[in-house]
């Protein structure tokens, strides 16, 4: 393209030169021609990456790994001018989403569309843009960029593995004192009813106090008198293995591959426990220092496990803190009866008198070890 460009300049100033030299009027024609194709294509090249409307369409700001993510753009020519080519350069960091496109011919007032699917390979926080805008002219004399700087975030949470039967965990006494605290979730305490508000669900209108009152009234409820059951992720630098396959990939059918290092495999299981007590309905709480302290208070629902995949999403073994320290300074958020789920790639018995300890108090400890050794050993 600058090449073409010099060699129009190069004809311009020799037809220009012939005519002063010469006084012909054809090399004076031929310059006016150069001079005014130069123009044109520049005019032409500047007009086509202007007019133009782009947007795109992000279905969700939410994936997980292993899963498609959906993106739709839209391309629209606004101005009168048609649009010979169009060149749309996306710098998104999500790994593997190629929406990078060239749009064909647009006239007068036409869209054009395209669908981008991108298999999710590595769970965290992504940019979505800029987008960067390349047109020229028809003869390729000019081209200019133009850099759209809007830009959005979609996080990827991590893998889950379906689990269909896990350590029970430990339940309060019959007759015990129930849990005086309201819920959105429908359990079998129900401790009264109230005005309805937008959103409640038909299913917990009270029919007989509506006809009574002649207005919409819900029945209120309380959380069932079981135990929470708190997860406690250990990410200490000094446990971490990466074995030298250790990438993670999409295989034959769609299946995915996990990454073979201590951190996803811990990642993992955390995830999937905590899916696994938030279907069953129990009271869930979660604590990791990723590196930054997280603590999520027990709670149920979905709500509750979008918190506690969204913090594994982006938790790295970036800490210093052992699972020792760990269990000291957090083990004080553990009430009596509850159940604490450990997950952790740390070996050795330093940590063990520390879980002693809480075992003392009444709890109930279930420990989930990634075995750290087969993966140094993995080829």
């Amino acid at each position: 393209m600058k090449n073409r460009r010099n060699a129009i300049y190069a004809l311009l100033v020799v037809s220009l030169a012939g005519g002063l030299l010469s006084g012909r009027t054809f090399f004076f024609h031929m310059t006016y021609v150069f001079g005014f194709l130069l123009a044109a294509s520049f005019l032409w090249a500047w007009f086509a990456v202007n007019w133009v409307r782009i947007g795109r369409q992000t279905f969700a700001r939410r994936a997980q790994v292993g899963r498609v993510f959906d993106e739709r753009f839209t391309v629209q020519n606004t101005g009168y001018l048609p649009k010979l080519w169009l060149e749309v350069r996306d710098q998104s960091t999500l790994p593997g989403h190629n929406a990078s496109h060239v749009v064909p011919t647009l006239f007068q007032r036409r869209k054009y569309q395209w669908k981008v699917e991108t298999i999710c390979t590595k769970r965290g926080q992504f940019t979505l843009g800029p987008l960067t805008l390349n047109s020229g002219d028809p003869f390729g004399l000019f081209q200019f960029p133009r850099h759209i700087a809007a830009t959005s975030k979609v996080i990827v949470y991590p893998a889950t593995v379906p689990l269909y039967e896990f350590a029970a965990p430990m339940g309060k006494l019959s007759g015990g004192q129930a849990v005086r605290r309201r819920t959105m979730e429908v359990t079998t305490n129900a401790s009264g009813v109230r005005d309805y508000a937008p959103g409640d669900s038909l299913n917990r209108i009270h029919w007989k106090t509506t006809a009574r009152r002649g207005k919409f009234f819900v029945k209120d409820f309380e959380l069932d008198p079981l135990s929470d059951v708190w997860l406690f992720l250990d990410l200490d630098r000094s446990a971490y293995v990466e074995a030298p396959d250790s990438s993670g990939s999409v295989q034959a059918g769609g299946a995915w591959r996990l990454p073979a290092n201590t951190e996803e495999y811990c990642v993992t299981c955390a995830a999937s426990i905590s899916e696994y007590f938030i279907d069953k309905g129990r009271g869930l709480g979660f604590v990791a220092y990723t590196p930054f302290r997280e603590v999520i208070q027990p709670d149920r629902g979905d709500r509750q496990l979008t918190r506690i995949l969204r913090a594994l999403a982006l938790a790295k073994s970036e800490t210093s803190f052992t699972l020792a320290q760990l269990l000291a300074v957090e083990g004080h958020l553990l009430g009596r009866d509850n159940t604490l789920v450990l997950v952790t790639a740390t070996g050795g018995d330093a940590w063990l008198g520390e879980a002693e300890q809480l075992k003392r108090r009444g709890l109930h400890v279930i420990t989930v070890l990634v075995n750290a050794v087969s993966l140094a050993r993995r080829t």
